[in-house]
């Protein structure tokens, strides 16, 4: 008998979702070319099939199928422990190490990606889960550790060419309070970028849409607060040539805050060591005082 899924509420309904999307594409052929006659219709025996697929929540060790991504995406990791080691401290060093890709700006990044640790990469939901489930929650996290979810290709740094033009959206948790909630903040967090729910442009099927704005998410454990950031490849200027572009950036952070975080529309976060739903671009992260435009949801 399989194990009952650990999982719950959006998390369970959007991985429930993608694999019933990909396996009404799932076929197992029960006979072959030479048993058909011409003119005959071949019977499939829905049974048969329906009981030689194993999930991922069916059978967590030994699936039988996988379900394709949208995007291929590699985690990354650090934190103080991991600085001049060669994997990092978490139950998925059991993993091989893939060499870590050549990317546009990588060499401009070389000093900051010396202590980030590239974990593994994955292109399916079984793998996702996989990894999910073998690796340390951040509530477990050491102090300065940080987990960064990037698509391949894409190095978790300013420098990187889909980056460099971009911001982020993020929030700050008094840890105090938000222990035993930012597990599944990230969780949802993973889905969604996974699912490509923050920015569905990629989804369209008519080669009219333009790319994902979406290219990484990070969480991050300090002595007092937890951060959550979610990075776009774009970020608005502030001309008026530019409200497209604000609209997708501000509809990215509305599904942050409500969707993915639990908040309704109207909600006032800011407090001690909290922070609103906030937007600001890299260029201007390297600002300081009040010259940084923000943006807030």
């Amino acid at each position: 008998m399989s194990a009952p899924s650990t999982l719950t509420g959006p998390a369970l309904q959007a991985s429930r979702a993608a694999l019933s999307a990909a396996l009404a594409d799932q076929t197992i052929s029960t006979s072959t070319d030479d048993d058909i006659e011409a003119g005959e219709i071949q019977e499939v025996d829905m049974q048969a099939q329906a009981e030689g697929i194993r999930t991922v929540f069916s059978d967590p060790s030994n699936f039988n199928v996988k379900h394709p991504l949208y995007s291929p995406w590699t985690l990354w990791f650090d934190s103080p422990a991991t600085k001049g080691r060669n994997l990092p401290q978490t139950p998925i060093s059991a993993f091989p190490q893939t060499p870590a890709p050549q990317t546009p700006g990588a060499a401009a990044a070389q000093g900051w990606m010396e202590d980030i640790k590239r974990v593994i990469s994955f292109d399916s939901v079984e793998e996702f889960w996989g990894l999910y489930n073998n690796i340390i929650p951040p509530s477990q996290l050491p102090q300065k550790a940080n987990y960064y979810l990037f698509k391949e290709g894409i190095i978790p740094a300013w420098e990187d060419e889909a980056n460099k033009n971009g911001g982020k959206w993020s929030i700050q948790l008094p840890k105090d309070k938000n222990r035993s909630n930012v597990d599944k903040m990230w969780l949802y967090t993973m889905l969604a970028a996974i699912g490509e729910t923050f920015d569905p442009s990629p989804t369209l099927t008519d080669g009219s849409g333009s790319a994902s704005l979406i290219t990484g998410v990070i969480v991050s454990t300090r002595p007092q607060f937890y951060r959550l950031s979610i990075w776009t490849r774009l970020a608005p200027a502030g001309s008026d040539e530019e409200g497209a572009l604000r609209e997708r950036i501000e509809g990215v952070g509305r599904h942050f805050k409500m969707s993915v975080l639990g908040y309704s529309e109207g909600a006032r976060l800011a407090g001690p060591l909290a922070t609103e739903v906030e937007f600001l671009s890299h260029k201007d992260s390297e600002k300081k005082g009040k010259t940084a435009k923000k943006i807030i949801v």
